[in-house]
């Protein structure tokens, strides 16, 4: 691989994990006009799947994902596809397609809601446990073996939780709601990912993406209808509009771009690794915009959730 090559793979994922990690500053100022999660999610959700259908309709090239992991090229020449190849999906991947839709609305949901009761910063740090959380699931159903990196990864994130939890040096104790909120997204997000990695679905990362966004924004107009403030009206004023369209442009669709380029320049683990700069920025975000405190024994949890998880990423090939 050229230097060049991994140096704009990195640079990639640097982007891409920055990118997500801004879903608190689109969240954040949006609760300040008085909106509910679910009706943030469906603002979100609905920039996301009109720029992600403008993105596969132009795109030039279509991707599909490898066994590995890894993001190549489509044999079919040139990369031209026509409309029908570029948005069709078979009958039998619609169950999974549904179900990942209610996985990822599940998880979007409730890591929204815990931003009411936490810091947005300790949140995002919080989920990115789910690469722990995804080698515990196969360990369990799939019997894959639990390596000594691994339980070793387990305990010092537990370590690092409980110095969350804890609060103290002058800051707040963590929300026991908040706290089962997030944890509740980071083990849906999970299981997002081990079906998506066990389902072997014949579709290119973006139309995956694309159509689980769809049926996850179908659950979410279904919640707001039930259980919900009602269904979301139009925004009423350019603060919504420009909000509501910042987070499902930065947080999904740039993010979902950048990480590919990443994925198929350097490959799935430098990847992996890049994203501890999600929850970085989430913590930025809430300290240097929001105000959230910052502790030095939140600090110490936060470093040691991010050295487990990259751990973690180092050991996988």
């Amino acid at each position: 691989m050229q230097p060049s090559s991994r140096c704009k793979g990195i640079f990639y994922g640097c982007l891409a994990a920055i990118c997500y990690g801004t879903n608190p500053l689109g969240a954040l100022n949006l609760y300040k006009e008085e909106l509910s999660p679910e009706v943030v999610l469906c603002y979100r959700f609905a920039w996301a799947i009109l720029l992600l259908g403008v993105f596969m309709l132009f795109r030039r090239d279509n991707y599909r994902d490898s066994g590995s992991g890894a993001v190549s090229q489509s044999d079919s020449g040139s990369g031209a596809a026509s409309l029908r190849d570029k948005f069709a999906i078979s009958f039998r991947d619609i169950p999974v397609l549904a179900t990942l839709g209610l996985l990822f609305a599940a998880c979007a949901l409730t890591l929204f809601a815990s931003f009411n009761y936490m810091d947005a910063g300790l949140a995002s740090t919080l989920l990115f446990m789910y690469p722990l959380e995804v080698s515990i699931i196969m360990r369990l159903f799939f019997k894959e073996r639990l390596t000594l990196i691994t339980a070793f990864s387990i305990v010092i994130s537990l370590a690092g939780i409980g110095l969350l939890y804890r609060g103290g040096d002058g800051g707040v104790a963590l929300s026991t709601i908040g706290f089962i909120l997030v944890m509740v997204s980071s083990l849906t997000y999970s299981v997002y990912i081990v079906i998506v990695n066990r389902s072997h679905l014949q579709m290119d990362s973006v139309k995956l993406t694309f159509y689980a966004v769809v049926f996850c924004f179908l659950f979410l107009l279904l919640y707001c209808a039930t259980f919900g403030s009602g269904l979301p009206s139009i925004p009423a004023n350019s603060v919504q509009w420009g909000w509501g369209l910042m987070l499902g442009f930065v947080p999904t669709v740039l993010s979902l771009v950048f990480m590919a380029k990443a994925v198929k320049l350097v490959g799935s683990t430098p990847t992996a690794i890049t994203g501890a700069l999600e929850p970085l920025t989430a913590v930025c975000i809430g300290v240097f915009v929001f105000g959230e405190a910052m502790t030095l024994r939140l600090a110490l949890g936060i470093i040691l959730i991010l050295v487990a998880v990259s751990l973690l990423a180092i050991k996988k090939k």
